[in-house]
């Protein structure tokens, strides 16, 4: 009789265990294949690397190549985890910087070079994350300065953490342009060369220009620039991107219509936040106030620095922030074909659009971190932008001088 409950019992467990499924509990309290967890786990890949180099803006290069990356089972979209030194960041891992909002940090893939790189969008890795410190010298060429216990020795190691947990987000922002002029048969010149007048509020008429560079040849819009401002009678050229010896390396810069005119060579760098941005900025609307004329402001593309300074001289002369927003985006249709309510390019999802998504992630997000305001669409703009402005080193009298060349 004993043996045969015994045998009864070893029945009854080997059934129980058979209708459990051999399944194990998770940390969340749901449950999960026992073979999903232990028979095919697989063994997370961590890759590492020196650093390659350090960019004029910060960005700090990894000597771990793009192809090593997919190797491994990393994809753009993905987030991951970068850490050196003491520190630890999780990043999106994507292609190109405007696949992060501004100020924001990411493992890019597909620019400088073959290696990736750790960089801020507008902004500066290497400072923001005592790496390095950039030292200026008077002639405006630099240096990368290692911090204490800092060299080029500094070990970065890259590991998954979330597959595809940025993949809609960069899904959105893949835009890419042709520096074929060809490619855009619906633009004019200027269109092309991303060259416009500014017409916001309280701008006076035909004094205030904007564009992509008139001198940089690589792309390929500078001759149709330089010729907007020839056309243009443009007098006062504010060039946010080069110093004076990059300029008189470029080709044909001595025949230029840009070299016949009064212009100041800032290169600026790309974080709106850092005191070197401001302090040049400031140079720039200090030799606007002292010089009246018409006036062009340009970077490489057009884009970024200089959206960020005419919004500052927009809302400094009275214009709306739609108004602002709206002049800013006309770039991305010069680029990309990118119009507010266009199905084309401008459509991701039934209820979502590119435009707004960059107009956000780009411009407004700029705003918020150069002014210190949130909410800035219901700000008073006017006084945030003359605000700043005094802050970073202009006088009363000096933006007075200002506003009054923008009106004139």
């Amino acid at each position: 009789m004993k043996k045969l409950l015994s045998l009864i019992c070893v029945f009854v467990l080997l059934i129980s265990l058979v209708a459990c499924g051999g399944k194990q509990s998770n940390a969340d309290g749901g449950s999960a294949s026992k073979s999903a967890f232990v028979d095919n786990e697989e063994e997370i890949a961590v890759l590492r690397g020196t650093i390659a180099g350090i960019s004029k803006y910060g960005n700090v290069g990894i000597s771990i190549s793009r192809e090593s990356m997919a190797e491994n089972g990393f994809e753009f979209g993905d987030v991951v985890k970068v850490s050196f030194a003491d520190k630890n960041v999780v990043v999106p891992y994507c292609s190109n910087y405007s696949d992060v909002d501004a100020g924001t940090a990411g493992l890019f893939g597909k620019v400088e070079g073959e290696v990736i790189v750790v960089a801020v969008n507008l902004g500066d890795f290497a400072t923001l994350n005592g790496i390095a410190q950039k030292k200026t010298f008077e002639d405006k060429t630099y240096v990368w300065e290692y911090c204490d216990g800092i060299d080029e020795n500094l070990v970065f190691e890259v590991t998954m953490e979330q597959k595809r947990g940025y993949y809609e987000q960069y899904v959105v922002r893949q835009l890419s342009y042709s520096n074929v002029r060809e490619d855009y048969p619906d633009l004019s010149d200027e269109q092309f060369g991303n060259f416009r007048v500014v017409t916001t509020s309280g701008m006076g008429e035909g004094v205030l220009y904007r564009s992509a560079t008139p001198v940089d040849p690589q792309k390929s819009r500078n001759a149709f620039v330089d010729a907007a401002a020839r056309d243009n009678g443009i007098t006062v050229i504010i060039d946010l991107c080069d110093d004076e010896e990059t300029l008189l390396s470029f080709e044909g810069f001595s025949t230029s219509y840009f070299a016949t005119t009064d212009y100041i060579a800032l290169n600026m760098g790309l974080d709106f936040t850092q005191d070197d941005f401001k302090e040049k900025l400031a140079e720039g609307l200090r030799y606007m106030a002292e010089n009246d004329g018409v006036y062009l402001v340009h970077c490489l593309e057009g884009k970024d620095r200089t959206g960020f300074v005419i919004a500052l001289l927009e809302y400094l002369m009275g214009a709306t922030y739609e108004e602002a927003e709206a002049d800013y985006m006309v770039t991305y249709y010069n680029y990309y074909g990118i119009l507010k309510g266009d199905e084309k390019y401008n459509k991701i999802t039934k209820d979502e659009e590119r435009y707004s998504v960059i107009a956000h992630s780009n411009f407004e997000k700029n705003l918020i971190r150069s002014f210190g305001a949130e909410n800035v669409k219901d700000k008073d703009l006017e006084k945030l932008a003359a605000d700043y402005i005094l802050n970073i080193g202009l006088s009363e009298d000096e933006i007075s001088a200002l506003k009054a060349n923008l009106a004139s």
